[in-house]
């Protein structure tokens, strides 16, 4: 892969062009990295409205009635319902879990069959969450290791 910078004194905002033979998977998820490079989640910590990059984001969560996002070292809540997330997020780079958790499948480091059919999720902070077997079939698609 070929990267080119070029200053434009005449231009008034900066722009990325992907110049490419077909569009293949790795071609769309720098597509999906660079719409997302300055994505943000509303949320609130400490009385104050706050912006998570999405990046920093390892999972979303709700627990009684409230939804929860959780980063490496902050916990924030948010007034919008999982449900919500779940319509805007990219499927292929957050992928709800269980009923009640949506992953960001970029902070897991390991994956851990039980035998119960479920999946331990093990992310970059070394937290575990349980991807329920409802959704196990589905992750495994969509991670390419669906026997």
């Amino acid at each position: 892969m070929k990267v080119e910078i070029n200053k434009d004194q005449t231009i008034e905002s900066t722009f990325v062009e992907i110049h490419c033979r077909e569009v293949t998977e790795e071609v769309s998820k720098l597509e999906r990295y660079v719409r997302r490079y300055k994505s943000f989640l509303p949320a609130t910590a400490d009385g104050e409205t706050v912006n998570v990059a999405l990046d920093d984001v390892l999972y979303v969560e709700s627990v009684d009635k409230r939804t929860y996002v959780y980063t490496e070292n902050k916990v924030l809540m948010t007034d919008k319902r999982l449900y919500e997330f779940e319509d805007t997020l990219d499927k292929r780079d957050f992928f709800r879990c269980s009923k009640s958790t949506i992953l960001n499948l970029g902070k897991v480091t390991k994956l851990k069959p039980e035998i119960t059919r479920n999946i331990l999720a093990t992310l970059c902070n070394g937290e575990t969450i349980v991807v329920s077997r409802r959704y196990a079939t589905e992750l495994k698609k969509l991670l390419g290791i669906e026997r």
